[in-house]
């Protein structure tokens, strides 16, 4: 078993200070496995809504849930809204006997019902597939070409990995939307979810997917919106700074997942990864979710303006900003995008991502650095502790 420390400590930790925890993560990620590292599948205390027998002691939730002690897990809650002014009563007793860990699998309604229910009872933690931090710099191409879902990088072939990842995109449009109480149909889903592939790390513009799927720009604006709180799309907001040039404000669009990119964009294995002309936009989505998911943040934008300077991340840590460039090259050189946003952003440093196996000072306050440096656990940054 792949043991996901970093995750498990930070659950372990809120679970400690929080009430209620509610950890937050796509379809087939892991969250089940890592509540059942915590509770018993056949505990008393642990509710899987997808169970017809769990569902059926939650028919009075009061009665079933205010005798029990300790920690309680509820799995799928995003099937149960009604559950959260319940979970309110129970944790505001006085001395409260019980912890709740709460498993959804989309951001958006779920957080936003936390949110207004549980307001200063709460405490969110995200999880995604498997990283390249928790699995080692040596799988970094095959955690490329596969993803991180754990049933999609564990299978035994590229080919029945390629056929759980289409299964899953099929799933998730058929019966995981409909379930979740979306009235849009798979197909539509499916064929916008496939067009949003081509878009993969540019900014957005609803007007030419509108065009092409014969919709308005507000049916293709909630279509991504959707996708978005399902943690399948990240759509990376830009960063604005007080300066006289023209920048951009569209945010910049991401299949999270590279697995379920190429199954979108028809990359079934290596060889047709390295041919195909989006392998250098895939490579640096790859490279922003495992910076994303392993460097300590407090925010993360992209920066560009009309002029054609720009940068892949800018992230923010208190007062201090840094910046990430991806660049899928034998030997990053300095540019002049960098040179502009070092200083219109006043950035303390860059970290220039590559492929290689070398690190290595580019200009001043600013570093060459392998991607395989996430996976052997050291920071990025130069400076920072690792």
């Amino acid at each position: 078993m792949i043991q996901r420390k970093t995750i498990q400590n930070s659950l372990k930790n809120a679970l400690k200070r929080s009430r209620v925890v509610v950890l937050v993560g796509p379809r087939q990620c892991g969250k089940t496995t890592l509540a059942r590292l915590l509770l018993e599948e056949d505990s008393l205390n642990y509710f899987d809504l997808e169970d017809p027998a769990s569902l059926a002691r939650l028919e009075e939730p009061m009665t079933a849930l205010s005798p029990l002690r300790g920690l309680i897990v509820i799995d799928e809650v995003q099937r149960r809204p009604d559950l959260f002014p319940v979970l309110r009563v129970l944790v505001d007793r006085r001395d409260s006997p019980a912890r709740f860990l709460i498993l959804g699998s989309a951001s958006g309604d779920l957080l936003r019902q936390t949110s207004e229910s549980l307001a200063g009872r709460m405490e969110r933690v995200m999880i995604g597939g498997f990283s390249l931090y928790e699995l080692g710099a040596e799988v970094e191409q095959t955690l490329w070409l596969r993803g991180g879902f754990p049933l999609s990088y564990l299978a035994p072939t590229d080919a029945e990995s390629d056929a759980w990842r289409k299964n899953f995109i099929q799933t998730l449009l058929e019966r995981d939307f409909p379930q979740w109480g979306i009235r849009v149909p798979a197909v539509a889903l499916q064929r916008f979810w496939t067009m949003l592939a081509h878009y993969h790390g540019q900014t957005w513009n609803a007007a030419e997917p509108a065009r092409a799927l014969g919709v308005s720009e507000s049916t293709t604006r909630r279509h991504l919106d959707l996708l978005t709180d399902a943690l399948m799309v990240r759509q990376l907001q830009p960063y604005h700074v007080n300066i006289s040039k023209r920048q951009v404000k569209a945010p910049k669009i991401y299949v999270r997942d590279s697995g379920l990119f190429h199954q979108l964009i028809g990359v079934d294995s290596p060889r047709t990864l390295m041919t195909h002309p989006k392998v250098g936009a895939s490579w640096e989505g790859f490279v922003i979710e495992q910076v994303l998911t392993t460097v300590n943040h407090d925010e993360a934008f992209f920066w560009a303006t009309h002029q054609g300077a720009e940068i892949d991340l800018v992230l923010r840590r208190g007062s201090e900003f840094l910046g990430v460039e991806c660049k899928r090259t034998d030997a990053p050189r300095m540019t002049p995008s960098i040179r502009v946003a070092l200083k219109d952003l006043k950035l303390a440093r860059v970290a220039v991502l590559y492929p290689g196996s070398k690190r290595f000072p580019i200009a001043e306050h600013v570093e060459a650095v392998p991607l395989r440096t996430i996976g052997e656990g050291e920071e990025i940054f130069s400076g920072d502790a690792p």
